[in-house]
């Protein structure tokens, strides 16, 4: 491509290509000129800043005559329940922070005893199933790797793995017993949703990876439309065990929610400007005066969102493990996922 052709790509001309009518800018492809793609336009937002932004807006205390019709507005266009809310009353929420991480009413949400994995939030049921070749379907048909979501396996990581060979596959690495498999499921939550996420079974956390990559949209459309998408976002990835062999919750961060929160992690500051995105920061919790790591119960509480995004779990279990869900389904945090 000549040099002229390449000052012509621009993202302005890119925008306005898919803002104008059809053909309006067809002349410029005799000088070389290509639109840059959709995918690659909505990667360049600056979305970790934006993020930031609207983190900042989240904590400005809203006038107490302004917020019933706020908070209203919200309710109606996102269809929160406001009646499941352990306060009801609008005015008691300072600013859209407090309002977006409320509690439920304790009943609200009884957690089923009788299944062994629990939804551990409110959401949409996007994919579930056993692990393949590697390959995790974030929405049916679109996939990602493995070992790209959950990062390197490494030493510190202090987790049960079998001794790695040098042909052995990521996913063999994680099944620690003979004759399990690995299964995921993949949860969205959407902006009208509980924004907590709570244990969805016992287990004990050992280890935390902390991934700062992009904060682009996770709701399902674009899921299907950019591959590998939750491992281009930030995420928290939780690992541990559980009475089956390995466990993990990952929480994913999308756009304006650059706050992710594990209760028991203080030192875990996601969207913040001194990660590269790239890296990835790890830390244990076994420690010696802790050799087995954070003790979690079922439906315990364990982390918040600011707003919604997605939950996704990787777990060892037996091969008689059956999830009772289908794909599309609401769901909402203490109903079954599935049992042996």
């Amino acid at each position: 491509m000549s040099k002229p052709a390449l000052k012509l790509r621009s993202w302005p001309l890119t925008v306005l290509y898919y803002l104008l009518p059809l053909g309006a800018l067809r002349p410029l492809s005799r000088v070389g000129w290509r639109p840059v793609s959709r995918v690659a336009l909505y990667k360049s937002v600056p979305t970790r800043l934006l993020s930031r932004a609207w983190g900042r807006l989240n904590q400005v205390e809203l006038p107490h005559w302004l917020r019933r019709p706020v908070y209203s507005l919200y309710i109606w266009t996102f269809g929160v329940n406001m009646k499941e809310a352990a306060v009801e009353d609008l005015h008691h929420y300072r600013n859209l922070s407090e309002f977006f991480r409320r509690k439920l009413k304790p009943q609200a949400r009884p957690v089923c005893g009788l299944h062994s994995v629990i939804s551990p939030s409110d959401g949409k049921i996007l994919n579930f199933g056993q692990v393949k070749n590697c390959e995790v379907e974030q929405v049916k048909g679109v996939t990602y790797s493995l070992e790209s979501f959950l990062g390197p396996r490494t030493p510190s990581e202090d987790l049960p793995f079998p001794p790695a060979t040098p042909h052995s596959s990521f996913r063999s690495q994680l099944v620690t017993r003979e004759g399990n498999e690995l299964y995921h499921c993949v949860i969205y939550l959407a902006p009208g949703d509980y924004h907590c996420f709570h244990s969805p079974t016992d287990w004990t956390v050992s280890h935390r990876r902390h991934f700062p990559g992009s904060l682009m949209s996770v709701n399902p459309g674009m899921a299907r439309w950019i591959k590998e998408l939750f491992c281009h976002n930030e995420r928290v990835v939780l690992t541990g065990d559980w009475k089956h062999g390995f466990f993990s919750l990952t929480a994913v961060g999308a756009t304006n929610v650059g706050s992710i929160r594990i209760y028991f992690d203080r030192d875990l500051h996601t969207n913040s400007p001194r990660y590269s995105k790239g890296s990835y920061n790890d830390f244990s919790f076994v420690t010696h005066a802790n050799k087995e790591g954070i003790p979690m119960r079922k439906g315990e509480h364990l982390g918040e969102f600011n707003l919604g995004s997605t939950i996704v779990l990787i777990f060892e279990a037996p091969k008689d493990f059956n999830f009772r869900l289908q794909a599309g389904q609401k769901i909402r945090f203490g109903e079954a996922l599935g049992s042996l």
